[in-house]
């Protein structure tokens, strides 16, 4: 009888990880949006790259759209001489007034740290960047970037660790101010892209592409996107041990919060950073 248990147990677990395997695809999951042959799918869908030379970049969508959604994105960065290139993965609706949940990769001389941009629009209003030195390597493994999106809190977190939390406070801060606004009620495609953005990317645009260097490329896998609202209750709730970690990043690894930022607003910070 215990054997049957455990060979029952043993099969549900393969097919658990077979649904899993299943469910992350990229022939699946994504359409490769531009870049003339510079984005390519791989060892049967598990895994995708996106490619710069000097000529163009690339980049890809989703298929779905999402409204709330937690998703995973393992991501291995730029190598090397990556100063004057920026990757890219988002979450964006369409329009004038579209929503939008930033993760940007500004790429370094070698030896020198990525930068990992963060921000949020709502309503085409943006201007809530956060930028972090990473606490890793992330051209030598992949690394997991996620978005917990739901009507209460956005998370940004980076293996499993909370970076940003931002919260809905609409109610609260809309009587208050007209611009502030909280990403809700637009469905969001997931879309990455691989450019030359060496006018600003790196050291404010000092220090350019080395196109010796080229192609650059940045490589993922293991894409997931869970749209169901039930397991969201218990995950967007930090407790004491994610507050802690997300504390730690932000007090040796933040490098520039819009909040503490006075120069930027003389007229005063936005309401949400009071």
């Amino acid at each position: 009888m215990e054997m049957g248990k455990s060979l029952l147990f043993l099969l549900l677990l393969i097919s658990l990880s077979l649904d899993v395997i299943v469910s992350a695809n990229f022939y699946n999951d994504v359409d490769i949006t531009w870049g003339d042959g510079r984005g390519k799918i791989l060892e049967n869908g598990q895994q995708l790259q996106l490619t710069l030379d000097h000529t163009s970049g690339s980049g890809f969508q989703s298929k779905n759209e999402y409204l709330f959604a937690k998703i995973d994105m393992q991501i291995k960065l730029v190598p090397g001489n990556s100063a004057g290139t920026v990757t890219a993965y988002y979450l964006s609706s369409q329009g004038p007034k579209h929503d939008e949940i930033d993760y940007e990769f500004l790429g370094n001389l070698s030896g020198d740290p990525y930068i990992m941009h963060t921000n949020v629009f709502a309503q085409g209003l943006g201007n809530r960047e956060q930028q972090f030195y990473l606490w890793f390597d992330p051209t030598l493994d992949f690394h997991t970037y996620s978005v917990l999106w739901t009507p209460n809190q956005i998370t940004f977190s980076v293996d499993g660790i909370p970076v940003r939390v931002f919260k809905n406070r609409e109610t609260e801060l809309g009587k208050v101010d007209s611009n502030y606004h909280y990403p809700k009620s637009q469905a969001m495609r997931i879309y990455s892209s691989l450019w030359n953005a060496d006018d600003w990317a790196t050291r404010g645009g000092l220090v350019k592409t080395d196109w010796s260097k080229a192609p650059f490329v940045a490589s993922f896998t293991n894409f997931n996107a869970a749209t169901s609202s039930s397991n969201f209750a218990g995950e967007e709730a930090l407790d004491s041990n994610e507050e802690q970690k997300l504390q730690w990043v932000r007090k040796n690894y933040m490098i520039y919060d819009y909040c503490s930022d006075t120069k930027r607003f003389p007229q005063g910070l936005p309401a949400e950073c009071k």
